[in-house]
């Protein structure tokens, strides 16, 4: 198989597996606990956060772990909005947040909190303008993501940092699909809260963190004693040390980055010869090395992920389904897409494992297949 959805999980790294094992057989005791086993597990704990500080450009101290980049996200935007004054109390968050935050906008919105969105361009970039107008002195926290898991596009982290920063706000940045693609030191991102996850940088699922900078007054959520009391609840440590594995494994990350840029390019370029009707969103864009967001023509998605997986190709839509069918994506909606051309949006996602010979293959045995139902659409066009 050519697993080709690195933005949706990436296969854990065996060096992460290997890391993992010793955990789960002899290290299975509470790290809270005060006899010999769990001050062995605590110490293990300690060791993975001061990797994960090391890696990320952050103090130890700075780190909360979470079950992954969902709570990450919701413990960040909740926690810093309950120790803002009360004469704050709007939240704006981009338009295309990936569809769990949005649905956290949505219930704040119900819970009585103003949430302002911040709008897109027609290539998927943030409109600073608009962006600036939404960001004023009653705002207490701007959620923002770095990159998106659609399209690929990188968000202005730096210049919403300003805007928020001189309206005297927090800023929260989702850099879930960022880290591990894109060069990332904390301490000088200009966010106060950062949320990952192990799962996109060949780490565990249900893992992640979120880097809270020193300082930033948090009301916790989930109430305990572990984490500094900023996140109750049993540490995975298994999972952790996982994550801090995976970290570790990043080594250069501007080289692989060229690398997997290098493979998407010669996709794209391949495909579009091979079939003109290809189309390319946030291509002219900075974006992930590894992100190609694309229709073919106005063929549904369901139909070319059918033809991919016959050629053994692991691959996603841009559409999410729901139980009355198919709703294009708000992504490419905030865009300004058409719902037909939404609807036939196909993400192919690059990452570690991807080779040149993955992309010959593609470039060669996707055109056959698609060809002739692309002339007969055309053929059948009114």
């Amino acid at each position: 198989m050519i697993y080709l959805d690195h933005n949706a999980t990436t296969p854990p790294a065996p060096a992460v597996i290997a890391a993992m094992l010793p955990v789960l057989s002899s290290l299975w005791a509470n790290s809270s606990s005060q006899h010999g086993p769990g001050q062995e597990a605590k110490r293990a704990l300690a060791a993975a956060r001061a990797t994960v500080a090391r890696v990320l450009g952050c103090k130890p101290v700075e780190v909360i772990f979470t079950s992954g980049a969902t709570e990450a996200n919701h413990l960040a935007v909740r926690g810093l909005l309950a120790a803002t004054p009360p004469e704050r109390r709007r939240v704006v968050f981009s338009s295309i947040e990936h569809a769990g935050h949005l649905r956290l906008a949505r219930a704040l919105a119900d819970g009585g909190i103003q949430v302002g969105l911040m709008p897109v361009q027609g290539d998927g970039t943030l409109d600073l303008r608009a962006a600036a107008a939404l960001i004023g002195p009653d705002v207490a926290l701007v959620s923002l993501m770095a990159a998106n898991n659609e399209t690929g596009a990188l968000m202005p982290v730096n210049e919403v940092a300003a805007l928020t920063q001189a309206a005297g706000a927090r800023l929260h940045v989702d850099a879930t699909q960022f880290i591990g693609k894109q060069s990332f030191v904390f301490s000088t991102c200009g966010a106060d809260a950062v949320s990952l996850s192990a799962h996109k940088l060949q780490g565990p699922k249900g893992v992640g963190a979120l880097l809270l900078r020193q300082g930033v007054e948090f009301a916790p959520q989930t109430l305990g004693s572990q984490e500094r009391g900023r996140r109750g609840g049993t540490e995975n440590l298994a999972g952790i040390v996982g994550l801090a594995a995976a970290l570790e494994l990043l080594g250069d990350v501007a080289m692989e980055a060229a690398r997997v840029a290098t493979l998407r390019d010669a996709l794209e370029s391949g495909l579009t010869r091979a079939l003109p009707d290809t189309y390319v969103w946030s291509q002219d864009v900075p974006r992930l090395p590894g992100t190609s967001y694309l229709r073919f023509g106005q063929l549904s998605a369901d139909v070319v992920l059918q033809r991919l997986e016959r050629l053994g190709v692991a691959a996603s839509s841009g559409a999410a389904c729901s139980s009355g069918g198919s709703e294009p994506s708000h992504v490419l909606t905030a865009m300004g897409v058409s719902a037909t051309e939404a609807l036939a949006a196909v993400r192919l996602s690059l990452g570690p494992s991807s080779t040149l010979d993955d992309v010959t293959y593609l470039i060669h045995a996707l055109p056959p297949l698609l060809a002739p139902l692309l002339r007969e659409k055309m053929l059948t066009a009114p």
